[in-house]
């Protein structure tokens, strides 16, 4: 599928569709996002429900009180996310021009009001699972004013205030960079906003509800985990087979190379923070790996490469074998081809993927680029992430090393696997909860979980945090493994159980679990009750319970009930 893109949708066009997406997902759990504004934002809520229920989430968008930040942000606290539009210049009525006469002490007095209020904000929401904060703006009644004035003054001090004291699970929207990239006169409209406090468009709402719409979706697993490229014409301008490695321009060497060459940085970056970059192209191999010899001005280099796929069977089948060596989903997979054809094959044959076309104006390809990079965005940054590089080309050392056993067993002993358990790690919660994002296919009950939620399970003291680390002799494979037990003397129920695709296939599930239900009895806890929720993806560990020892309570279509009695295990 290509990116979604609403800005040529009518508002009442999104109105319907949206209603129909509603009705289709009314049996899924629902995901609430409340608005919380001292403004009119009423527009927001379908059009963000839209946009998030296209993603197959349940999203029901709700508004709290006008201008109630404050006393709504207690009554909103469980929501799944908040969002917060705190106007600045409805902070007092028309603030953005009576602030220009008032005297220092009147200023002060605001900003020290207003500190108070964003502090009972923050303490109130401290423990709602994602809070998105837009920061105080001057840009659209300060565009034209060339000094800095008391109203730019109230603005900053309340933007650093909130970058020195923002809670973890906040995160900070610059709207300013909206209103740079759709323009103030489309942004606003001020007529509605002096006679009815509704200060942004329709347009503006589209354009704000694509550029957080990647945070909610990472909260709930939905980011891109590969980007695959084409190369002639997409990493390089030219024909490999037909202008030979010296003819194609893919640096700033050549007036036509900077175009590639910026590409290939804005690449390295998204590998860097954890994307997978691979290559899908007809060619080659040969040629292709020449290039990395004879051309060192290429800045995308061999090794910033996990997989390629280089031949001349259809791009789609391609991706199909990329997503399988992956160990991961083809709709995780982001594919850039110069060709109109193969968009099209591959859009019509895996609809899940999304497509980029790589523009005819090359000067804006650069700007697709820097465009789609949410597409991989991360709540939270973990070692995993910046290692993932390297755990890649190990894995490729493991499947070189596969070949030289004629059983699995021989091939498992000889990787000389180790296991590190930890419970309840408070400097883990970042990874436990990255690894709810993003894992699907060996995840028992796909529950999906902020790093505030998991603090606040651990801090509870009714769970116990299960984290797995493996390691081989080729190397570091990371924190890999996820339970998470609730404890009700003398029973516990395994919330969730998940391994990462990298380390399937090597039985270490079955230490994992021998490992929990170990832990448990030592505990004293004689049940435990666990859970099988199907999903898409998740096929394969239909009956991980029932080959572990534990009786089938009742099953459905959908779910499939536990338990295990320590006191005959």
């Amino acid at each position: 599928m290509k990116s979604l893109e609403i800005k040529n949708l009518k508002y009442t066009e999104i109105l319907s569709k949206n209603k129909l997406l509603g009705e289709s997902l009314s049996q899924s759990p629902t995901y609430t996002i409340s608005l919380l504004s001292n403004i009119i934002t009423s527009q927001l809520n379908n059009i963000l429900e839209f946009i998030i229920r296209t993603q197959d989430i349940n999203a029901q968008a709700i508004s709290g009180d006008y201008d109630n930040i404050v006393q709504n942000s207690q009554t909103h606290n469980s929501s799944n996310v908040v969002i917060i539009f705190w106007e600045l210049a409805n902070l007092i009525d028309g603030l953005q021009y009576k602030c220009l006469t008032m005297t220092p002490n009147e200023i002060e007095s605001i900003i020290e009001k207003v500190k108070k209020e964003i502090d009972f904000v923050f303490h109130a929401l401290s423990k709602t699972p994602l809070v998105i904060f837009n920061q105080f703006s001057t840009l659209i009644f300060n565009k034209a004013i060339l000094k800095s004035n008391q109203f730019d003054d109230i603005c900053n001090h309340l933007n650093q205030y909130v970058e020195q004291n923002i809670p973890r699970n906040f995160f900070v929207v610059s709207i300013d960079k909206l209103l740079a990239k759709l323009s103030i006169e489309k942004s606003i409209d001020l007529r509605y906003y002096y006679s009815s406090k509704s200060l942004y468009s329709i347009d503006f709402f589209k354009c704000y509800a694509q550029f957080i719409a990647p945070i909610i979706l990472a909260a709930n697993g939905k980011s891109k985990k590969a980007i695959v490229l084409d190369c002639d014409n997409t990493l390089w301008q030219g024909t490999l087979g037909e202008d030979g490695l010296d003819g194609i321009a893919l640096s700033s060497n050549d007036k036509h190379g900077v175009y590639f060459e910026e590409v290939h940085y804005l690449i390295k970056t998204l590998s860097k923070d954890g994307a997978m970059v691979c290559l899908c192209s007809k060619n080659n191999e040969s040629d292709l790996d020449e290039i990395w010899e004879r051309r060192t001005d290429f800045a995308l280099k061999e090794t910033d490469i996990v997989a390629k796929k280089v031949n001349w069977q259809s791009k789609d089948k391609n991706l199909l074998e990329l997503a399988e060596d992956l160990n991961i989903g083809v709709d995780s997979l982001v594919f850039i081809d110069d060709s109109a054809f193969e968009i099209s094959c591959v859009e019509n044959n895996l609809p899940e993927v999304t497509t980029l076309q790589v523009p005819k104006l090359l000067h804006a390809y650069s700007g697709l680029i820097r465009d789609k990079m949410s597409l991989f965005f991360a709540l939270s940054k973990t070692s995993e992430d910046r290692k993932r590089l390297e755990m890649y080309h190990h894995e490729v050392q493991r499947k070189n090393e596969k070949k030289n056993f004629d059983s699995i067993d021989e091939y498992l002993a000889s990787l000389e696997i180790k296991t590190s358990i930890y419970i309840n790690q408070v400097e883990h919660l970042a990874r436990a909860s990255q690894l709810t994002q993003k894992t699907n296919q060996f995840n028992l009950t796909t529950k999906r979980y902020t790093e505030i939620e998991i603090r606040e399970l651990l801090e509870g003291g009714r769970h116990r945090i299960y984290v797995l680390d493996v390691s081989d002799k080729f190397g570091d494979y990371g924190l890999t493994g996820l339970a998470i037990v609730k404890i009700n003397y003398p029973e516990s129920e395994i919330d969730t159980l998940l391994l990462s695709c990298r380390v399937l296939g090597r039985n270490i599930e079955v230490i994992f679990i021998d490992f929990i239900i170990n832990d448990l009895k030592e505990l004293g806890i004689n049940l435990i009750f666990a859970n099988y929720y199907k999903t898409p993806k998740n096929a394969q560990v239909a009956s991980f319970y029932e080959k572990n020892g534990f009786d089938i309570l009742f099953s459905t279509d959908s779910q499939t009930k536990y338990c295990l009695s320590l006191d005959l295990h």
